[in-house]
């Protein structure tokens, strides 16, 4: 009975930490995905030059995309122009953090991991892109041409703007994390619970070889960038080091056996090897800076993360608890939407006539659904696409377009669909 007292008052405590900093995350999110121009973001990302790295990474840095939404973006604005190094650095920098994670960094780890994790990917991106340029031969890259309909921006004046901003932040952004966010801050409670305390140092006393089991842990597991911060946390606080917290912080968003065959696919192996090739070295690399060169007292904050003794508190403990019940909230109701999409389109989702509907595996996200929408439409002939996330579809509405284009497209996106009869 203790247990269980414990876990959900670990779980309580650590919501309600994270959730001021959460829901402004979110709304920033909704910002730029309302307001910031999509076609500038693909345009800074043509060509096969280190500038065009650059740019990606200080693009992606920011957008609040989780590793599953992050792949058929950046295979998208590969297929649109982008150069593969642009697209590899896109990439390797934005699922490791976001203007959401960041903030969830500073409310549970303190402000130097929360200063640490943007750069990190910032220059992780950089040079996973240069790499990925040196190693890739420049004929197999696009010419940087890039082709973008006006789908890629929300239309309507600022009231529509705004209405899409706090629907996208509140309810499509929500939905693509707040599952794994929950796994999260779950999981997080449960190891606070039963892991003894110091058990990093207890048990596995050498820094190195603990950042070397984290990596390997972490490199095919999925998690987002904002679930991964409690489970940090906590592991802070049972003795693991802050540079081994980092490697998890990096690798655990930043890669996925998903995404490693994907990429893989869509890009070729030498992208591949230069993405992970990458992460590795960069999170074994900063890792060690942290231990071994960082003031150790930068860092003793987040150790007591799990322990309620933060010393930074900014915010009034009736603003925490007020977005912690406000948050949870939203999270019920986006379950709620989503059980009452499935049991309304699991039935509305057949070709009646109005279009042709095909199977798309592998969606995750609305961010997926999005990519593959977006993408779909640009083929010659179709007029409108609609995708269906819960029963995996997609219909489509148009006259004399290539099947096999379509096909071809949600391949190269990194989806599967079974050849449809036609």
């Amino acid at each position: 009975m203790t247990y269980i007292k414990d876990f959900f008052s670990e779980l309580v405590y650590l919501t309600v930490e994270m959730a001021p900093y959460l829901i402004f995350g979110f709304i920033i999110a909704g910002l730029l995905y309302a307001f910031f121009p999509k076609h500038k973001v693909q345009r800074y990302m043509g060509g096969n030059s280190l500038k065009s790295v650059i740019y990606s990474a200080l693009i992606g840095v920011p957008l609040p995309l989780c590793s599953c939404g992050v792949i058929p973006t950046g295979i998208s604005f590969h297929q649109n122009g982008a150069s593969k190094g642009a697209a590899v650095s896109f990439l390797i920098s934005t699922p490791q953090t976001g203007v959401d994670s960041i903030l969830v960094t500073y409310s549970l780890l303190g402000l130097p991991f929360a200063l640490i994790r943007p750069i990190i990917a910032f220059v992780t991106g950089i040079f996973g892109g240069a790499l990925t340029n040196r190693l890739v031969k420049k004929a197999n890259d696009t010419d940087g041409t890039i082709t973008v309909k006006s789908e890629d921006t929300v239309k309507g004046g600022f009231v529509t703007k705004t209405i899409a901003m706090f629907r996208y932040a509140f309810v499509d952004f929500l939905q693509d994390i707040m599952k794994w966010m929950v796994i999260g801050l779950a999981l997080a409670a449960l190891m606070a619970v039963i892991i003894p305390d110091d058990f990093f140092t207890q048990y596995i006393g050498n820094e190195y070889l603990s950042m070397l089991i984290v990596l390997v842990a972490s490199i095919p597991l999925y998690v987002c960038a904002t679930g991964s911060v409690p489970i940090a946390a906590v592991l802070l606080l049972k003795g693991l080091s802050p540079g081994a917290a980092l490697v998890f912080l990096m690798a655990g968003p930043a890669t996925n056996a998903a995404t490693i065959t994907v990429i893989g696919k869509a890009l070729g192996k030498r992208s591949l090897i230069a993405y992970l090739a990458s992460i590795i070295s960069g999170a074994i690399l900063f890792g060690t800076i942290i231990n071994e060169f960082l003031p150790a007292e930068w860092f003793a904050l987040a150790g007591k993360a799990g322990a309620h003794a933060h010393s930074h508190e900014v915010l009034p403990y009736w603003v925490k608890v007020a977005s912690g019940i406000a948050l949870t909230l939203l999270i019920v109701n986006g379950y709620l939407m989503k059980y009452k999409i499935i049991r309304f389109k699991s039935k509305s989702v057949t070709d009646d006539g109005s279009g042709k509907t095909i199977s798309v595996r592998g969606m995750n996200c609305n961010h997926c659904r999005m990519s593959v929408e977006t993408n779909l439409k640009k083929i010659k002939g179709i007029k409108d696409v609609k995708v269906d996330l819960n029963s995996e579809t997609a219909t489509i509405d148009g006259d004399d377009y290539s099947m096999d284009k379509v096909i071809s497209t949600i391949k190269d996106l990194g989806f599967k669909t079974d050849d449809p009869k036609h």
